[in-house]
């Protein structure tokens, strides 16, 4: 059986580094000897730090060998994986053929090292590589990768450029067709949960400008509708604003934006227009916004009217951007100056899958 005996001085040190320790292990074994030290049973003590028999007398064995100091020591060791030294070959075959399941990784893994390893051991092979399970995304075919990152670098960077210096405001427009039905989300449920489904066609339309540095938006809502009128009167409203600096707004091909009584409204209104490329939404930071908003009132949501269903919209449209403004800053981010937006350039064919069939 071990004996414990505590000097005023060790008392003295325990009873500081249990709350002012910076490594939180430390801090549990120092309160663990001082319980030990208030002279309550092992098992009290095992249940107050919440820490077993053994770990107690590890505890305390680290005590009896090297007193406080010893206690202070935490070991960093990292165990080391034979993957580790494939992790080259293995990480040039899954960018080359990115394995839909665990499963389908364990087996490429055998088949090119000879190494078998359970589920929980490949996947964390796979986080360590820096892998992660991601939804698989879709871009537009008939994008043209060197046009859009010519637009970007020409004429959408140095204008969020300006607009991040104060000198521009720039606003990324594109309208949204909220139709009342079900809009089906992922939920963490004991059973499958069933959303009723709303039994008209009724559209939401909502026209907006998201400002590419506050994140304030702009509406123009109707339930029938987006054409050129709508279009101007966003405009009208974006000259409004108690701005005194030039307005940019990034807005797609759509007919009824690039009409002349569009190009017309702008140029009165001192307002630049700058069209993106043709097959371009990964460049509109407002694309961000409208899945932001089904996600939040939309999904897995049932309104039992047109009304309850336009008003969960428009209510979170309305002051987004001070309700949501930590997740909006993290959302709809101007990574250096390039919009944190997809870049088609840096995408080789490795990134893409296609099928040849």
């Amino acid at each position: 059986m071990l004996r414990i005996s505590f000097d005023p001085e060790a008392i003295e040190a325990i009873k500081f580094e249990r709350l002012h320790h910076p490594h939180p292990r430390v801090q549990q074994k120092m309160w663990t000897l001082w319980l030990k030290a208030c002279e309550l049973p092992h098992g009290e003590i095992c249940r107050i730090a919440d820490i077993s028999e053994n770990t107690l007398l590890s505890y305390l064995k680290e005590y009896v060998a090297g007193g406080v100091e010893a206690l202070k020591q935490v070991s960093s060791h990292r165990s080391h994986s034979e993957l580790d030294e494939y992790r080259e070959t293995l990480e040039a075959h899954f960018r080359r053929e990115p394995p839909a399941t665990v499963a389908e990784a364990q087996s490429a893994i055998a088949r090119l090292t000879g190494i078998e390893r359970g589920p929980t051991q490949v996947r964390q092979f796979l986080h360590r590589m820096g892998m992660k399970f991601r939804k698989v995304a879709a871009v537009p075919c008939k994008a043209d990768p060197a046009v859009q990152e010519a637009f970007k670098k020409k004429e959408l960077e140095p204008r969020l450029e300006q607009a991040k210096a104060g000198e521009r405001r720039v606003y990324f427009a594109d309208a949204a067709h909220f139709v009342q039905s079900a809009f089906l989300g992922w939920l963490w449920c004991f059973a499958r949960i069933f959303v009723r489904s709303g039994s008209g066609r009724q559209r939401f339309n909502v026209l907006g400008a998201l400002c590419a540095t506050t994140h304030r938006l702009t509406t123009v809502c109707n339930t029938g509708y987006i054409n050129s009128e709508s279009v101007c009167e966003l405009l009208r409203k974006l000259a409004a604003l108690p701005d005194t600096i030039p307005i940019t707004v990034v807005l797609d091909n759509a007919r009824y934006q690039r009409c002349k009584l569009v190009k017309a409204t702008a140029q009165a209104l001192g307002i630049e227009l700058l069209f993106l490329p043709t097959y371009s939404p990964n460049l509109n930071l407002i694309e961000r916004l409208w899945k932001f908003t089904k996600k939040e009132v939309l999904y897995s949501k049932y309104y039992a009217n047109f009304t309850d269903f336009q008003h969960a919209i428009s209510s979170l449209l309305d002051n987004v951007h001070e309700t949501h403004r930590a997740q909006l800053d993290s959302l709809l981010t101007l990574t250096g100056s390039s919009a944190g937006l997809w870049k088609p350039s840096s995408l080789s064919p490795d990134d893409m899958l296609t099928n040849s069939s």
